[in-house]
């Protein structure tokens, strides 16, 4: 998703006959609990109030095994995230959803000593990491069971729930369902969104929800979360997308082709002419009458690798294997450069309306029609052919140079969060604000305002007008409902026209509602756990580690969600079979706890 991180907390017990045993259980069933006078180890678990059931699943089995459980409950992710920072748990709870649909991101921010959300600092992760950054699937296959062995059963820094499905519900009366997507792992496709009735275009707004209504930054590189990849993902274009089962295309993106150069270093990107950036002038979106073109790729692209680019840049290890980002102007390269044996010129005009005649650095001169184009070029350090999977991330979305440039005047080192605004602030699009709103959005709409409710997006005047790809509705409100109950009720009353995130256990609900269609597809998100490996007993010691891991019986979590999870040990889990499995363990746990004393 990510990355979506969030907590699961408990606040009720649950009663569940034959699935998970309830408190009461725990208590009173002798062949279970430890003696009387056990010392027990104490587990302090930190979480949001968001997936109460889990915790109640994970607190019976961790009690289960003669461990105290202390919970460290926090009401949303703002406060999560201050307690986590800090180091107030011994273990926390998070998800983590590959939204590029490759196996590098799903463990490089996470598992690299300086990862962007890294959970632990270690030699060999980071080895074998790089390693298998480097391989094709054939050969990384090994590679990645062997960082699943280490991190997982050697060390115990993560611990796994579970694999779920994801589904959403359609008002199929409102809303055309042919025309709504659910990816595997790219945000919601809003431009392809209609209304079963087209006359409603242009007077009526789609109706969407997201649970998180506080927004880490809108400039794309300052964050990868929950809260904001979905809008950025539809404000901001990128060199390439995802279709819905994560292969690369160009289809829908700033690239009208793309080709992977001979030595698998070089990337060359064609770039559409049909797409200026919006701004916002009162509660409208306007054309700005500014290309986006190949130095806002560059620009964008180049910050997006530098972690020093910005304060609080949270997506810099995505984009580290970038070397260089080169506007091509020579033609000659194209014919020289050779892919699979033919030149990349040949490759990059496959389908194209018109062969590429000339090329030009400036984007006002191309013509895409007469055959003037731009190229950009991107290098790697290595070869690393899933550089392509992170230039469909969010935070790749392409920004005007000249806009974040007049924005952010400010030295980064000096950087103040309470005076300075950088561009993206939320600050800038809130209501009754005192910032004007600075956006420039180079995708399919653009954010006019937002309030502690709702945020308000309008269509982009000016993207890819009279294509396939421009958008078809004017308006779009996302409607911030935290609560899955209310939202779904939400979606029931017409408050809302998509619920995105339908929970396994109400699938029945959507089924019975002769107005709604449920989509269901495979994803990559995973629900895990990981250690406070700074200043805790369980940060030095590897067995205790252990034996909260073979505590853990997935089999009950997928029992209680009806079989609607799936077994895993990683995040990277859902993109690559290791082979791995997780056994629950009691008398594995008893052995690992009179090591861990």
């Amino acid at each position: 998703m990510k990355r979506l991180t969030f907590g699961l907390l408990l606040i009720l017990s649950l009663f569940i006959a034959g699935c998970v045993s309830t408190e009461s259980d725990v208590q009173g069933d002798s062949d279970t609990a430890p003696a009387a006078d056990a010392e027990k180890p104490t587990i302090e678990i930190l979480g949001m109030s968001t997936s109460e059931d889990d915790l109640n699943i994970l607190r019976d089995q961790l009690t289960n095994n003669g461990f105290d459980v202390e919970l460290n409950i926090q009401p949303d992710r703002g406060s999560y995230t201050t307690q986590k920072e800090a180091g107030n748990y011994d273990l926390a709870v998070n998800s983590w959803t590959t939204v590029t649909g490759n196996p590098d991101y799903a463990v490089r921010s996470l598992f690299t000593s300086d990862g962007d959300n890294t959970l632990f600092a270690d030699d060999e992760a980071d080895r074998l990491i790089d390693l298998a950054s480097t391989q094709l699937p054939e050969d990384y296959q090994q590679t990645y069971t062997e960082l699943e062995q280490h991190i997982v059963f050697d060390q115990a820094y993560v611990l796994p729930l579970y694999i779920s499905y994801k589904a959403q519900a359609v008002n199929h009366e409102i809303i055309d369902e042919s025309t709504v997507r659910l990816p595997k792992s790219r945000a919601a496709v809003w431009e392809m969104y209609d209304f079963t009735d087209t006359n409603l275009r242009d007077t009526e707004p789609l109706l969407v929800h997201q649970g998180l209504s506080d927004l880490t930054s809108l400039d794309p590189i300052k964050g990868n979360d929950g809260s904001i990849n979905t809008l950025n993902t539809n404000m901001y274009v990128r060199l390439v997308n995802l279709t819905d089962d994560d292969q690369v295309v160009s289809d829908g993106s700033l690239s009208l082709n793309h080709v992977i150069a001979e030595g698998n270093q070089d990337y060359y990107f064609v770039l559409r002419d049909d797409i200026n950036f919006a701004a916002v002038e009162g509660d409208a979106a306007v054309n700005t009458g500014v290309r986006v073109g190949a130095e806002d790729v560059k620009f964008s692209l180049e910050r997006a690798k530098d972690r020093n680019s910005v304060p609080d840049h949270r997506t810099y290890s995505l984009h580290e294997s970038i070397d260089t980002v080169e506007i091509v102007a020579d033609l000659a390269e194209l014919e020289a450069v050779t892919n699979e044996g033919t030149t990349v010129k040949a490759a990059l005009e496959e389908n194209l309306n018109t062969e590429i005649a000339e090329l030009t650095a400036d984007k006002t001169e191309a013509d895409n029609s007469n055959g003037v184009y731009q190229v950009v070029k991107v290098t790697t350090h290595n070869p690393f052919p899933q550089v392509l999977n992170y230039l469909a991330h969010q935070s790749a979305g392409i920004v005007s140079k000249e806009q974040v440039e007049s924005i952010n005047t400010y030295n980064v080192e000096d950087y103040d969060v309470n005076t300075d605004i950088a561009y993206g602030d939320q600050r800038t699009v809130s209501e009754d604000s005192e910032h004007e709103n600075t956006l420039y959005a180079s995708g399919p709409y653009i954010l006019v305002s937002k309030n502690d409710y709702e945020a308000r997006f309008v269509k982009n005047p000016a993207y890819m007008v009279g294509s396939d790809y421009e958008p078809r509705m004017t308006e779009v409100i996302v409607k911030f409902i935290q609560d899955p109950e209310t939202a779904l009720s939400a979606l029931r009353n017409n408050e809302i026209h998509v619920y995105n995130g339908v929970a396994e256990n109400r699938y029945d609900i959507v089924h019975e509602d002769e107005r709604l269609t449920l989509q269901q597809n495979e994803s990559n998100a995973v629900a895990y756990l990981n250690f406070n490996m700074d200043g805790r007993e369980v940060s030095t010691n590897t067995a205790l580690r252990q034996a909260v891991l073979y505590s853990i019986n997935q089999d009950e979590f997928i029992s209680f969600y009806q079989g609607n999870k799936m077994p895993a040990i990683s995040t990277v889990s859902p993109l690559v079979n290791t082979g791995l499995t997780l056994e629950a363990d009691p008398a594995k746990v008893q052995e690992l706890l009179e090591q861990a004393n």
